[in-house]
């Protein structure tokens, strides 16, 4: 049995076999670009966890337990007082609202912060960051102009909210004896 043997099959073998290899390399050759907003994603999702604990959560407690009540307590009897208990209200309602934003977003922005793939909603985070911004330019532009002035009347009121502040955030010394 003499069968002809063909002598061009072994090189059908690696002639169409380099398409597949070039469509990988042409894949990684992507990955440098992809890799440095990668790394900007875990960055920012790890700044912001730490943030948003330490400053934003912060901020509205001293808001809540510091600024608001002295203003309350400072503000004139009848329309004036009306007026900053609604403000209050309000910033306290709104701090409320982003924070239950936050937890929402939390765990998917730990998992961001440690390269892990995610369900992050998106939608989520541009309303946490337009809300915040219409909350903030709101204390900025209303209720801190009314509460300069409202503390304004009385030295002593602001005197008393600056000390409260400070001693907040100094840190206890021990006492040695």
């Amino acid at each position: 049995m003499n069968t002809a043997v063909d002598t061009d099959a072994p090189l059908n073998n690696f002639s169409n076999c380099h398409s597949g290899i070039l469509k990988r390399l042409n894949a990684l050759d992507e990955l440098p670009a992809l890799l440095e907003p990668a790394a900007r994603a875990r960055q920012i999702a790890e700044q912001s966890l730490e943030f948003f604990r330490e400053a934003i959560f912060e901020h509205h407690l001293e808001e809540e337990r510091e600024l608001f009540p002295a203003v309350i307590a400072s503000a004139k009897p009848g329309e004036e007082l009306e007026r900053v208990k609604a403000m209050t209200k309000r910033l306290t309602e709104e701090h409320r609202m982003v924070e239950a934003l936050w937890k929402r977003l939390e765990k998917g922005l730990k998992q961001v912060a440690k390269g892990q793939s995610t369900d992050l909603d998106i939608g989520e985070v541009q309303r946490l960051v337009t809300e915040y911004t219409a909350h903030a330019a709101y204390e900025e532009a209303e209720f801190l102009p009314l509460s300069e002035v409202t503390l304004g009347r009385n030295s002593n009121h602001m005197a008393a909210l600056g000390l409260s502040l400070h001693m907040r955030h100094v840190k206890p010394v021990a006492a040695y004896i």
